[in-house]
């Protein structure tokens, strides 16, 4: 049972990059998905997410640095969810993590990523001329 992410590299600013968010082992249909992300010297910070669709409260979010840039997709049928990352600066610079919990994203809570009980690896997007 385990989370795997793809897609991270080095981009341009300006430029796009979709990440990927594989489940294996297990399905996400009942769960929400999240990316968080962190950058050298800083705190985690969540990204965006994305509840299950037969979770009550539904929905997908975003940080307000991200809003209008990045779009979290599901595609329950192969258990992955996919961030598409745009207009992307050298201060998205990090090191992406994939979460995932049961039902709803919670992205009201305190300390959002403590209600993720599933993590990946976590990848590197460097964005940089």
């Amino acid at each position: 049972v385990q989370l795997v992410e793809s897609g991270g590299g080095y981009v341009q600013p300006g430029g796009s990059v979709r990440l990927s968010c594989a489940a294996s082992g297990f399905t996400l249909e009942y769960r929400a998905i999240a990316w968080f992300r962190q950058a050298p010297g800083k705190e985690r910070e969540a990204v965006s997410c994305i509840s299950s669709r037969s979770s009550r409260f539904g929905g997908t979010y975003y940080a307000d640095s991200v809003k209008g840039r990045f779009t979290l997709s599901r595609v329950d049928a192969n258990s992955t969810g996919y961030l598409q990352m745009s207009s992307l600066q050298p201060g998205d610079t990090a090191v992406y993590y994939c979460a995932t919990r049961t039902w709803d994203c919670t992205w009201t809570a305190e300390n959002i990523a403590h209600n993720f009980d599933l993590w990946g690896q976590g990848i590197q997007v460097t964005v940089s001329s």
